[in-house]
């Protein structure tokens, strides 16, 4: 049982690091995520982005929520890895 939460967690965390990938490149191109592939990705990862923008400093255009998330989710992996 301890392993399928390993490994559950590695896919999970994997996807959502994708996901915020899928966002920044998409942001590039189409920053108001119009699109149902815009709003999935805007709406997947708003909520965790969202908390982390409230404690950072502003930096004016560049955002560097998406950075702090896939270093946290890179934090959790690395937890579950060598527990």
């Amino acid at each position: 049982m301890g392993q399928f939460v390993v490994v559950f967690i590695q896919l999970f965390v994997t996807a959502l690091w994708l996901v915020v990938i899928g966002r920044v490149l998409l942001s590039w191109v189409n920053p108001t995520f119009k699109g149902p592939v815009g709003r999935f990705l805007f709406e997947s990862t708003e909520p965790l982005l969202a908390p982390i923008r409230r404690f950072m400093p502003s930096t004016g255009t560049v955002d560097f929520s998406p950075l702090v998330l896939m270093l946290l989710l890179g934090f959790v992996v690395q937890l579950v890895l060598f527990r």
